[in-house]
C-alpha cells in the first residue's frame, strides 16, 4: 500500500510542478507586457506566497485530522483553473489576484505531499525519503522551463499557460483514480491546534533554526527564477530557449544529486552539510552579476543546483524528525510557511533593490542576506540539538 501511495504521489507532484515550471520563463515577460515594473513583479510573486503561506499551516493541521487526499485533489483543480485564467489577464492587478488564488492551490499540494512522505519515512531514512520527493519537485520545476521556453518561441505565451492547465488536470485524475486514501492511523503525535503548535515550535531553538534556515534559503527563489529572464534579456538578448536551459539545468542538477544528498543527510553531520550548502548558494548569488555571457551564467546555476542539493534533504530530514512531535501535516505546513515567507521577503527585497539600485544588485544583496540568516540558523540548530540531548539525558 505505501509503495503505491508513494509512487502515485511522486508522479502526480512531478506532473503538477512540471506544469508550474512551464510558466516560469513566461510570467515575468507577460507581466512586463502588461506594464509591471520591478516592485510590481515582486508583488505578483509575493501575492502567491502570501496566500500560500497563510493557508499552509491550517491545511497541514487539517490533513492530520481528516486525511490528505481531498486536499491534493482540490489543490490540483485550482492549478488547472489558474492555467486557463492567466492568459485572460488584462492588467497587473489581474495578475496579482490570479496569483493569489494560485497560492491557495499550492497550499493544498506541497505541505500535504511532504506530510505524506514524512509519514512513510522509517527512522534513520528521513533524508532518503525526502530526497525522493525533492527529485519529483525538481524534475517537474526543472523540466518545465525548458519546455515553456520552446512553447513560447513556437506558439506564444498563452500556450505555456494552457499546458500548465492540462498537466495539472492530468495529475488530478492520477490522484483521484489511482491513489488510495491513506489515513494517518499510526500518527501518535497529539492533535494540537495550529497556533499552539506554532508557539511551541518558535520556543524551540532547534525547530526555529530549521524554520529560519528554510526561510533564508528560499529568499533566492525570486531573483533566480522570476528576475533571471529579465537579466538574460537585457544582457544577452537571450531567447526563451536559453532562459529555459539555465533555469532547467539548475533544478535538474539539484534533482540528479538528491539521492546522494539524501544519503549524506542520513549519514553525516547535518549542520555541517547545511553550512556548506548555504555558503555555496550565497557566493553564487553574489557572482551572478559578473557572468559575462550565457555559458558563465549556466555554469553558475549548475553550481547553485549542487549547493541546493545538499541543503534540501538535510532540512527535510530535520523537519521530518520534528514532525513526529507536532504531527507531520502541522510541521510541514509551518515548514512550508517558512518557505513562502522566504519567497515573499525575496520578492519584495529583490524588487525594491532592482528599482533603487539596478537589477544586478538585487542578486548581490540577496546573497549577503541569505548568508547571514543561514549561518544564524545553523547555530540555532546546533545549540538546539545540544540542549535537546541534555534534556533527554536528564529525563532518561
Amino acid at each position: 500500500m505505501n509503495r503505491q501511495v508513494l509512487a502515485t504521489l511522486l508522479l502526480s507532484v512531478m506532473i503538477a510542478l512540471f506544469g508550474i515550471g512551464i510558466i516560469v520563463p513566461v510570467m515575468p515577460v507577460f507581466a512586463v507586457s502588461l506594464g509591471a515594473g520591478g516592485l510590481a513583479l515582486g508583488l505578483i510573486i509575493a501575492a502567491f506566497s502570501v496566500t500560500r503561506g497563510i493557508l499552509q499551516p491550517f491545511v497541514g493541521n487539517l490533513s492530520d485530522r481528516f486525511g490528505r487526499k481531498r486536499f491534493l485533489i482540490s489543490g490540483l483543480f485550482i492549478y488547472a483553473l489558474v492555467g486557463l485564467v492567466l492568459p485572460e489577464a488584462s492588467s497587473v492587478a489581474n495578475l496579482i489576484a490570479i496569483r493569489a488564488f494560485h497560492g491557495v492551490g499550492s497550499a493544498m499540494i506541497v505541505p500535504v505531499a511532504m506530510a505524506y512522505v514524512a509519514d512513510m519515512a522509517p527512522l534513520g531514512q528521513e533524508g532518503r525519503y525526502m530526497s525522493m520527493l525533492n527529485i519529483a519537485i525538481f524534475v517537474g520545476i526543472g523540466g518545465g522551463p525548458l519546455l515553456g521556453g520552446v512553447f513560447t518561441d513556437l506558439w506564444g505565451m498563452s500556450s505555456a499557460f494552457y499546458a500548465m492547465a492540462g498537466l495539472s488536470f492530468m495529475a488530478l485524475l492520477l490522484v483521484l483514480f489511482h491513489m488510495p486514501v491513506l489515513e494517518n492511523k499510526e500518527q501518535k503525535a497529539p492533535r494540537i491546534g495550529v497556533f499552539s503548535a506554532l508557539a511551541t515550535m518558535l520556543a524551540s531553538r532547534l525547530t526555529s533554526g530549521i524554520l529560519l534556515a528554510r526561510m533564508g534559503t528560499m529568499i533566492i527563489m525570486v531573483p533566480t527564477m522570476a528576475f533571471l529572464p529579465l537579466l538574460m534579456n537585457q544582457w544577452f538578448d537571450a531567447s526563451g530557449k536559453q532562459i529555459g536551459i539555465v533555469i532547467a539545468c539548475r533544478t535538474l542538477v539539484n534533482a540528479l544529486m538528491q539521492t546522494p544528498g539524501g544519503r549524506m543527510a542520513d549519514r553525516y553531520d547535518k549542520v555541517r552539510l547545511l553550512r556548506i550548502g548555504c555558503l555555496v548558494i550565497s557566493f553564487v548569488m553574489c557572482l551572478v552579476p559578473l557572468a559575462g555571457n550565457f555559458w558563465w551564467l549556466l555554469a553558475l546555476f549548475v553550481i547553485l543546483g549542487m549547493g541546493e542539493a545538499i541543503i534540501w534533504p538535510v532540512l527535510g530530514a530535520l523537519a521530518t524528525k520534528e514532525g513526529r512531535q507536532y504531527g507531520q501535516g502541522t510541521m510541514m505546513g509551518v515548514y512550508s510557511l517558512a518557505m513562502s515567507s522566504g519567497v515573499f521577503l525575496g520578492a519584495l527585497g529583490a524588487g525594491i533593490s532592482m528599482d533603487q539600485l539596478g537589477l544586478q544588485w538585487s542578486f548581490v544583496n540577496i546573497g549577503v542576506v541569505v548568508l547571514i540568516l543561514t549561518m544564524v540558523a545553523a547555530w540555532l540548530i546546533r545549540t538546539g540539538r545540544m540542549v535537546q540531548e541534555i534534556e533527554n539525558d536528564v529525563t532518561g
